[in-house]
């Protein structure tokens, strides 16, 4: 077991974000993954040594349904880094545990929504309005620090 800092375990905040971090950490595995999938099942690699190990050459090559996994993970680090960085700093700042917790699980479910409307090509706009949804208690996030340290600047 692991030993616990008595301070961080009082900060109910930062500990809902430790939650919801990680399982959108687990998520973007779980992408990774899909992708390797994807690869072998379509036959299409990246790279040459691959490609050679996996019947030649002529797998060296690209393939939509890869191409969209990659999107979907690239997206993934576009939007979930960020909110890493916003979500330990708003903890620091000592919200209110039920509305940082509503902040974490919206980003968290718009996230995952956002995911399988890509990798599942659901019908348009569930990808786009997963993807607002989950900027909402980003800027949020963003708009509080921002008040919080502008005596500070």
């Amino acid at each position: 077991r692991a030993a616990r800092s008595p301070k961080m375990m009082e900060n109910k905040v930062f500990l809902s974000f430790t939650f919801y971090s990680t399982i959108l950490i687990l998520k973007m595995y779980v992408v990774a993954i899909i992708t390797g999938q994807v690869r072998l099942r379509k036959k299409a690699f990246a790279n040459p040594e691959d490609a050679l190990r996996n019947g030649g050459l002529q797998f060296c090559r690209e393939d939509p349904d890869v191409e969209r996994c990659l999107r979907a993970h690239r997206n993934d680090m576009e939007n979930i880094f960020p909110f890493l960085f916003l979500g330990a700093i708003y903890s620091l700042l000592d919200p209110s545990p039920t509305v940082a917790r509503i902040h974490f699980l919206i980003f968290c479910v718009g996230r995952i929504i956002h995911t399988i409307a890509y990798l599942l090509r659901l019908r348009a706009p569930t990808r786009s309005v997963a993807y607002g949804v989950a900027q909402l208690p980003c800027f949020s996030m963003a708009l509080q620090i921002l008040l919080a340290t502008t005596p500070y600047w």
